[in-house]
C-alpha cells in the first residue's frame, strides 16, 4: 500500500465547515483526518490521507471529492491514479568468497547473492561457520533494490590442513561455500645488526625476522659470515609463536677497513647484511702517575693498586710491568697480556720497609699503546719506626701502718733477677707508663709503696709483660 497527505487549508477570514471527504475507485481509501463535519478556523487547515492499494497489476483510476461550504468552491474533485506491480521474489541464489584457500591468519572477502532485488527494508541473510578458525558475522543484509551483500571471514593460524563450511540461509534456501586452511608455513623476512660499522674490536646485535610466527618446535635459520674479522653462531632459532631470533657478532679488530657480509637462510631464501669494519687504535690508560704510601711501620708491608685499562677501539698489548726503589715491589700480572677495549688488569704495588727513612720508586708499563710505549707510575714511601709503650696501674693498699706518700715503679727482662726503678721521683698516682720497651720482649714489673720517711713496703705482685 502507497499513501499520500491532503491538506484543506481555509485562506478566508471566516469558518469553513467541510462536510464530506470521499474517494472513487477499488483501489482507493481515505485514512486519518477528524471525523466529519469538521469547522476549519480562518488560517487552520484539515489533514487527511488517500491510499492506494491494488489487487492486480496495472493502471487504476480513480476520484477524489470534497464538499464543504466554503464561498465560490463548494466542491472540490481531484483525479486519482495508480500502477499495481507484482511483490518482489528475492531468493538467495549463491555464496561465495575471494579466496578457496589459506595458509596462516587473515581475513577473505565473502558475498552473498540473491536473485532479484531486495524489497524495501532489505533482505536479511543468515551466516555460520563449521569451525572456530574462521569466524563470521551473524547476519548479513542485502540493501533494498540491491542484489549483493559482501561481509568479512577472519581466518586463525591452524597447525594442519582443514576445510572450512560456511553457510548462508534466508527463507529456507541454504548455500555453502568450502574454504581450504593449511598450516602457517613463515618465510625468512630480514637479517638486521644494530651497528652497520664498527670501529676496532667489539660485539654487535643482530636479529633475523620471519614474516609469520614460527610453528612449534621453533625455526632454524643457518647463519654465516664471509669474514673470519666477524664471528656468527651457525645458527639461531626462532622460538615457537615468536617472529624474530637474536644473536651476536663477534668482531676483532683490523688493521685495513673492509666490509663483512653476514648472510642468514632458510628454506632456500637468504637474507644478507653488509657490517662496515674501520681499523682500530689501541690505547692503555692507567689510572695513577703517582702512589704515595705515607709512612709506614717499619717490617709492615702496605700495599695499593694500580688499574691497566683499554680504552681505544683495538686491543691493547702490555709487554711487561717493572718496579725500582728499596722496599718496593709489584705483583698481580702475567706479562704479556692483551686486553680488548673497555677489559681492566689490576697490578697491586707493595712497600715494605726496613729502615726508618724516606724511599722512592717507579713502576714502568710497557706496552703498544698510542699514547707511547711506556707508562711510569711514581712511587714513595717513608719507613717508620714503631714506639712501643706499657701502660700500668695498681690499686693503694688497704691498711697500712704508716700513711703511704708514694710509689715506685720497677722493671726487669723477663727471667732476670735485678729490677730497674723507672720512675725518678716518688709517683703520687696509681698509674704508670714505660715508653722504653722493644718490640719481642717480655718485661716484669714490681711496684712498693713508701712512706712520708721514705722507707718502702714489701715488693707487690710481679706483673710479666710481652711486647708486639
Amino acid at each position: 500500500m502507497a499513501s499520500t497527505s491532503v491538506s484543506l487549508v481555509n485562506q478566508g477570514w471566516a469558518p469553513v465547515k467541510v462536510s464530506q471527504v470521499s474517494v472513487s475507485g477499488q483501489a482507493f481509501s481515505i485514512s486519518g483526518g477528524s471525523a466529519l463535519p469538521i469547522s476549519v478556523a480562518p488560517g487552520a487547515k484539515y489533514t487527511f490521507n488517500v491510499n492506494f492499494s491494488p489487487t492486480s497489476t496495472g493502471t487504476a483510476a480513480g476520484q477524489l471529492t470534497i464538499a464543504s461550504n466554503a464561498w465560490g468552491n463548494g466542491t472540490i474533485v481531484a483525479g486519482l491514479s495508480g500502477t499495481g506491480t507484482s511483490a518482489s521474489t528475492a531468493a538467495l541464489t549463491s555464496l561465495s568468497c575471494t579466496s578457496s584457500s589459506m595458509t596462516g591468519a587473515g581475513t577473505d572477502s565473502c558475498s552473498v547473492t540473491l536473485n532479484a532485488a531486495a524489497p524495501s527494508g532489505g533482505f536479511a541473510v543468515s551466516l555460520a561457520s563449521n569451525n572456530s578458525a574462521v569466524t563470521v558475522p551473524a547476519s548479513v543484509a542485502v540493501a533494498a533494490g540491491s542484489t549483493t551483500a559482501s561481509f568479512t571471514a577472519t581466518v586463525s593460524a591452524v597447525s594442519t590442513a582443514q576445510t572450512v563450511t560456511l553457510t548462508a540461509s534466508a527463507n529456507g534456501v541454504a548455500k555453502t561455500f568450502a574454504l581450504q586452511l593449511g598450516p602457517s608455513v613463515p618465510v625468512l623476512s630480514a637479517l638486521t645488526c644494530a651497528s652497520g660499522s664498527m670501529t676496532g674490536a667489539g660485539t654487535d646485535s643482530c636479529t633475523v625476522t620471519l614474516n609469520a610466527a614460527a610453528p612449534s618446535g621453533g625455526f632454524a635459520v643457518s647463519l654465516a659470515s664471509n669474514n673470519s674479522a666477524v664471528v656468527v653462531p651457525a645458527s639461531v632459532t626462532v622460538a615457537a609463536g615468536a617472529t624474530t631470533a637474536s644473536f651476536t657478532a663477534t668482531v676483532s679488530s683490523v688493521s685495513t677497513a673492509q666490509t663483512v657480509t653476514l648472510t642468514a637462510s632458510a628454506n632456500s631464501v637468504a637474507k644478507t647484511f653488509a657490517l662496515q669494519l674501520g681499523t682500530g687504535v689501541a690505547t692503555l690508560s692507567v689510572n695513577a702517575t703517582t702512589i704515595a704510601f705515607g709512612n709506614v711501620n717499619l717490617n709492615t708491608a702496605a700495599t695499593q693498586s694500580v688499574t691497566l685499562s683499554s680504552t681505544g677501539t683495538a686491543a691493547v698489548t702490555v709487554n711487561a710491568a717493572t718496579v725500582s726503589g728499596t722496599g718496593f715491589t709489584i705483583s698481580g700480572g702475567a706479562f704479556p697480556v692483551t686486553l680488548n677495549p673497555n677489559q681492566t688488569a689490576t697490578l697491586t704495588v707493595q712497600f715494605d720497609p726496613t729502615t726508618a727513612m724516606a724511599f722512592t720508586g717507579q713502576v714502568t708499563i710497557t706496552s703498544n699503546s698510542s699514547k707511547g710505549s711506556s707508562a711510569v707510575v711514581t712511587l714513595s714511601g717513608t719507613g717508620a719506626a714503631v714506639s712501643y709503650q706499657v701502660g700500668l696501674s695498681w690499686s693503694a693498699p688497704a691498711s697500712s701502718p704508716d700513711p703511704v706518700a708514694g710509689y715506685n715503679v720497677y722493671r726487669s727482662p723477663s727471667g732476670a733477677t735485678s729490677y730497674q726503678q723507672l720512675n725518678t721521683t716518688v709517683l703520687t698516682q696509681t698509674t704508670y707508663v714505660d715508653t722504653g720497651v722493644l718490640n719481642g720482649q717480655t718485661y716484669d714489673y714490681i711496684v712498693e709503696s713508701v712512706d712520708a720517711a721514705g722507707v718502702s713496703s714489701s715488693p707487690s705482685n710481679m706483673a710479666a709483660v710481652p711486647i708486639s
